[in-house]
């Protein structure tokens, strides 16, 4: 029993110690309260008091940086509205968090150094990201319009029209065919997968009762974002065995297929997702028509992808040697936060980030303990692992047992057989 006891103790110390949710007193009022908002919210946000600065004496300059997607996360924890409802099948909520770094000079396929490092909810993330990609595909299919221009009716403008192609990276011997296919994407039987990032129904069988709600999951580890089924409307119960383009069909009832076309470019493997140095177009058009010879600095201007995502993250920089962060020693924020405050914020989301990184969740969020642990609609069943360590504690109890009896037996025969031969003697 005292085996047991022990493993259960190990089993329950594995847990607590793995669960960054878990319970913790603290003297840091201010940094309790900092944790509560980062796991309760999900909304992985530290600018309404860490990152809050007075643009006059301090500014974060991150335009030379790019942004690169490094990982995806569930994350499931205690709820308190769904502790509170009587009619949920579960007291869990699932959180959803992606990991992005913003890389020095473009290098995303390195970026070892002078990085800073950072999570946000993955709602932030996408909405974010996949407007940026639908802009600039707009704008590539725009170019691409521009090379099916005669030479010979060419206007002043092309040699500007040249270069956006340039920047763009428009071919324009296959430029076509693939803005035609995004185009007619619906009629050649796909659905855009980014359409389906927020949850949402997409089958229902009323014989059955069956209901289907389509959302973002997390796959291969993290380093990929799909679109799966769920069995409740907040995206949380996931039915991997279900294939979704068995149930996706359009208004005529025909199946559909997913189209990742747009998707994928938010989570590019070694590669940037956006630049965050936006360069405005009209500005050095105006500064390079002056002809007064001067070459004034182009003022820089931080994309909106870049700023939107780098407001709502949580920030662990100064730990990676990046260089435009906070200079946490002269900060004077409204806030007056001390250094110490500040410097315990930042090693928080630091930690958290280096949980999530080093797999302490599996792909649907549960908590991975001993050796894994896996979920099954809603449920979580013993791993291989976990069996086979109780079948050893087990087997080594009995072993034991045996072993100790069969001591006790020698040492007791051993004991009689002398009392025997020193009775004989004395007689």
């Amino acid at each position: 029993m005292k085996v047991f006891a022990s493993a259960a103790a190990l089993l329950f110390a594995a847990s607590a110690s793995a669960n960054p949710f878990a319970p913790k007193s603290t003297k840091n009022t201010a940094k309790g309260k900092y944790v509560g908002r980062l796991m309760n919210g999900a909304k992985a946000t530290v600018n309404s008091q860490l990152r809050r600065l007075d643009q006059e004496e301090q500014a974060i300059d991150i335009t030379g940086y790019s942004i690169k997607f490094e990982k995806c996360q569930f994350v499931k924890q205690y709820d308190e509205e769904a502790g509170e409802n009587e009619d949920s099948g579960t007291v869990l909520a699932t959180k959803r968090f992606v990991i992005f770094r913003l890389c020095p000079d473009g290098a995303c396929s390195t970026c070892n150094y002078n990085y800073g490092e950072y999570i946000v909810d993955m709602e932030t993330y996408l909405e974010s990201t996949l407007q940026f990609k639908q802009e600039e595909q707009e704008d590539y299919c725009e170019a691409c319009d521009e090379c099916g221009q005669d030479e010979e009716e060419a206007e002043e403008g092309d040699e500007e029209d040249d270069e956006e192609r340039r920047r763009l990276s428009v071919n324009c011997n296959t430029c076509y065919d693939e803005c035609q296919n995004i185009e007619n994407m619906e009629d050649n039987g796909y659905l855009d997968a980014a359409d389906y990032i927020e949850c949402q129904q997409v089958y229902e069988n009323e014989n059955t009762g069956m209901v289907y709600y389509a959302g973002a999951i997390c796959a291969s580890s993290g380093s990929r974002i799909k679109i799966g089924l769920f069995y409740d409307e907040d995206c949380s119960i996931m039915d991997e065995s279900a294939d979704i383009e068995s149930y996706l069909k359009n208004d005529d009832g025909y199946n559909m297929k997913l189209s990742y076309h747009l998707l994928k470019q938010v989570f590019p493997e070694d590669a940037c997702v956006a630049d965050c140095l936006q360069v405005d177009e009209d500005e050095n058009d105006d500064n390079n028509d002056d002809g007064d010879g001067d070459e004034e600095e182009q003022e820089k201007e931080t994309a909106e992808v870049c700023q939107q995502l780098y407001e709502a993250a949580g920030k662990c920089e100064d730990a990676h040697g990046f260089d435009n962060g906070i200079d946490y020693q002269n900060y004077q924020g409204e806030d007056n936060w001390s250094y110490d405050n500040l410097v315990a914020q930042e090693e928080l989301v630091c930690d958290f980030i280096s949980s999530l990184q080093a797999g302490t969740y599996d792909q649907s969020g549960e908590i991975v303990v001993s050796g894994g642990r896996s979920t099954e609609s809603g449920g979580t069943r013993t791993t291989g692992g976990q069996k086979f360590a109780l079948t050893f504690f087990t087997l080594g109890t009995v072993g034991l047992a045996g072993y100790a009896a069969m001591l006790h037996s020698q040492l007791t025969k051993g004991a009689k057989a002398d009392l025997s031969r020193q009775g004989g003697a004395m007689a």
